[in-house]
């Protein structure tokens, strides 16, 4: 089904977990794809080849970091030349480095901050001139239920994530009147590289309290933000969709 025939893919941090199954699914509904990566060339390659193989889309992966201002800004005209246009925008791109706050040296606090909020920040402001352009467009930022709930050891990550939320619902009231619709996705538990260096103990702890009594997958987020990218989600707006398999604890 070509959901999104001829629109065009923007994603941060597109080579793996999360980001590898919303290029995946996308692609497989019709969307041409440019995604980000940033120590991950191999797997960007053969994701790719891939996607292209399969399901006969563009598919072009950039090297870049988008908590950097000037990278984003590079990449975005090389995506407009590339492609003529973006569509969707989903900002993926994010990193954890824990610990308890009294150990948090201000390198974690600022890799944290600047990769998982900055970069969103950096990408939207340059990719929201062409969804204008377009007269319309969806922007999707991933953040987590740790910027809901926060979480121990993890005052960094919760407080970049929880300014995502507040950068979406605002730059939602900025872009009410432009038919841009902006979103975010709070993940709570996904079976990820980021999550393997969680010990077994832990993991079956989260598995436990979820009512589904199963961790997330990737493809799990990639099908809602499939949904808030789609024609079926236009009057869906400013919100935060919690993905989390309906944790408790």
């Amino acid at each position: 089904m070509d959901l999104f025939a001829n629109q065009v893919l923007l994603i941060t941090g597109g080579s793996r977990g999360i980001g590898k199954a919303i290029v995946l699914l996308f692609a497989s509904k019709g969307a041409h794809v440019a995604f980000t990566y940033l120590n991950s060339q191999d797997e960007a390659s053969s994701l790719c080849d891939l996607v292209k193989n399969t399901y006969g889309v563009q598919c072009k992966a950039y090297e870049s970091d988008a908590s950097s201002f000037i990278q984003s800004e590079k990449l975005v005209k090389e995506v407009m030349d590339d492609f003529g246009a973006i569509d969707i925008l989903i900002n993926n791109a994010g990193v954890s480095d824990d610990n308890l706050l009294p150990r948090m040296s201000e390198k974690q606090w600022d890799r944290v901050m600047n990769t998982n909020v900055k970069s969103v920040f950096n990408v939207t402001r340059v990719v929201v001139k062409s969804v204008m352009r377009n007269k319309g467009g969806k922007i999707i930022n991933i953040t987590s239920i740790v910027g809901i709930n926060g979480n121990l050891g993890q005052s960094n990550y919760a407080t970049a994530k929880a300014g995502i939320i507040g950068f979406t619902k605002s730059i939602a009231q900025e872009l009410h009147g432009r038919n841009v619709n902006v979103n975010a996705v709070a993940p709570g538990f996904i079976k990820t590289d980021m999550t393997s260096r969680v010990s077994p103990e832990l993991t079956e702890k989260y598995r436990q309290a979820t009512a589904l009594k199963r961790l997330g997958s990737p493809e799990d987020v990639a099908n809602v933000c499939c949904f808030l990218a789609s024609n079926m989600a236009s009057y869906v707006t400013g919100q935060v969709i919690v993905v989390d398999g309906g944790i408790h604890f």
